[in-house]
């Protein structure tokens, strides 16, 4: 199961992110997003737990937890939704 994690502090690491998860399960990855121009946190990542039941108490007992001073938001991610390819100014002229 992937679980979507957000109002991270922008301190946490990939590996505080699966510390904070690992005492319910079994972590296969942790990543916490970072900004592509300025390589800092943008306050959210993403968990992936083995076990979906593992993976729902985590949700359930991390949801509105602290964290690194920060109320984190815990929830299911959900898939991401296709988006229609930007437009490049350069076509226009």
């Amino acid at each position: 199961m992937n679980i979507y994690v957000s109002n991270l502090s922008f301190n946490v690491t990939d590996d505080d992110l699966r510390g904070f998860f690992q005492e319910y399960g079994e972590v296969t990855s942790s990543k916490v997003i970072l900004d592509k121009m300025t390589n800092r946190s943008r306050g959210f990542g993403f968990v992936e737990m083995t076990d979906d039941t593992s993976a729902q108490k985590a949700i359930t007992e991390l949801d509105g937890a602290t964290a690194d001073g920060r109320s984190i938001r815990v929830t299911e991610a959900k898939p991401r939704e296709e988006r229609a390819p930007k437009k490049s100014f350069s076509n226009r002229w």
